[in-house]
C-alpha cells in the first residue's frame, strides 16, 4: 500500500466516481480503477461496491476513509510544519450547507474566505436534506436545527431567530390569532419534518407543541415565505428568510408572546478533521463574520 493509493482512495469517495477523481487528480480512469483493486487486494477487504450506474462505499470502506484522510492530513501538517514554501492553507474541501441559509449569508463569506486562501479549493453543494459526511465524502456539513447523536464533531456557529408572521390581507379575512391555540381555525403554511409535528411555541413559560394545519408543506422556506405573502396562510420561519418581507410590511409578524425558540447554528465534521488547520480557520473566520451579522 502506497501514499498515493490512500489520496487517489480518498478523491474517489469525495467525488462518488472513478471517474469524476480520474480527473481531480490528473489521472487515467483506467489506473484509478487498477490502483483501488490493488489497494482492496492487499488488505484482503471490499472498499467499494461497483455497479455499473453507481459507486458507494462499504462500511470498511467509510472506515478506511476516516484513517486514511487523518494519515493524509498528518502528512500535511508535517509538510507545512518544515517547509517555509508551503504556509499558505491549502487542500480540496467538499461542504454542505443549507440551501436559503446558504444563499443569502454563507455564499458571499466563502468566496471572502477563498480569496484570502487561494489555494484551497471548495466544493460547495447547497442541500436542505443532512447528508452522510462520511459516506458521501463531505468534510464539513453547516446544519440549522436540533442535532442528532452521532461521531462526529459539532461545533456551534450561532443562533438564528424565528418569527410568525403571514400578510396583512391574510389577517384581513382571517381575522387575527390571540393565542397559538387558535392556529387550528387557521392556515398555516408548513416547514418540513416541524410542520408534520406541529409548531413548538412558548406559553406561560413553558414549550408545548400545538397542532397546526394548512394548504402547503415544503422544505424549502422561499416556497413557505412568497405562500405567506401571497396571503396563503400563517408562516413560521427564520428571520432571515422573512426579515425583508416584514420590513417592507408584505408580512407582518403576529403571536408576538409567543414566539419559538431560536434555532441553533452548527458546523459538523469527521472526527478526523479535528487536527485540520483548514477546518479551524475557515469556521474561525465564519463564527467571527456571523457574528458581526448578528447570527449568535
Amino acid at each position: 500500500m502506497q501514499i498515493e493509493d490512500l489520496r487517489i482512495f480518498v478523491a474517489v469517495v469525495k467525488a462518488g466516481n472513478f471517474t469524476a477523481a480520474a480527473e481531480q487528480l490528473l489521472l487515467s480512469k483506467q489506473y484509478v480503477s487498477r490502483r483501488m483493486a490493488a489497494l482492496e487486494a492487499s488488505l484482503s477487504v471490499r472498499l467499494l461496491n461497483r455497479n455499473t450506474r453507481k459507486l458507494s462505499v462499504t462500511e470498511s470502506g467509510q472506515l478506511f476513509a476516516q484513517h486514511a484522510q487523518r494519515i493524509l492530513d498528518d502528512i500535511e501538517e508535517a509538510e507545512r510544519a518544515v517547509s517555509p514554501k508551503r504556509q499558505a492553507l491549502q487542500g480540496s474541501y467538499r461542504i454542505s450547507i443549507p440551501m436559503s441559509f446558504g444563499i443569502s449569508h454563507l455564499s458571499p463569506l466563502i468566496a471572502e474566505f477563498l480569496q484570502q486562501n487561494p489555494a484551497i479549493q471548495f466544493q460547495v453543494e447547497l442541500v436542505d436534506r443532512y447528508v452522510d459526511l462520511v459516506g458521501e465524502g463531505f468534510d464539513i456539513a453547516i446544519r440549522i436545527g436540533n442535532l442528532a447523536d452521532s461521531s462526529l464533531v459539532a461545533r456551534r456557529l450561532g443562533q438564528l431567530k424565528r418569527v410568525i408572521c403571514c400578510s396583512p390581507g391574510y389577517l384581513e379575512r382571517r381575522g387575527t390569532p390571540e393565542t397559538p391555540d387558535d392556529l387550528l381555525q387557521h392556515d398555516c403554511l408548513r416547514y418540513g419534518r416541524e410542520g408534520q409535528n406541529g409548531w413548538e411555541l412558548e406559553r406561560h413559560g413553558k414549550l408545548r407543541i400545538f397542532d397546526v394545519r394548512g394548504p402547503v408543506l415544503s422544505n424549502n422556506g422561499e416556497v413557505l415565505r412568497d405562500a405567506a405573502i401571497s396571503g396563503l396562510g400563517i408562516v413560521l420561519l427564520p428571520e432571515f428568510i422573512v426579515g425583508p418581507a416584514l420590513e417592507n410590511g408584505s408580512l407582518v409578524q403576529i403571536l408576538d408572546a409567543f414566539q419559538p425558540g431560536s434555532l441553533s447554528l452548527h458546523a459538523l465534521y469527521p472526527q478526523h478533521r479535528q487536527r485540520s488547520e483548514v477546518t479551524r480557520v475557515f469556521l474561525d473566520f465564519l463564527q467571527e463574520r456571523l457574528k458581526a451579522q448578528r447570527v449568535s
